[in-house]
């Protein structure tokens, strides 16, 4: 899977993000839970909401010729 789940301390409303390397990502967060998924190369990543919550995110990834 491409999504990694963070941890989110409800209490103190705060989270954890281990950053490894230079590699770009981005974080999604929504009732109470997180996730991590790093950016393709080449592609779109797109967030994909239902009556205002995340429903699922989506991928379409290619490469120049």
């Amino acid at each position: 899977m491409r999504l990694e789940d963070v941890n989110v301390d409800t209490s103190s409303k705060k989270m954890e993000i281990d950053i490894e390397g230079n590699k770009p990502f981005c974080v999604v967060y929504c009732n109470g839970k997180a996730r991590k998924t790093y950016l393709p190369d080449h592609g779109e990543t797109k967030v994909i909401t239902h009556q205002g919550r995340v429903k699922r995110l989506k991928f379409d990834e290619g490469e120049e010729f």
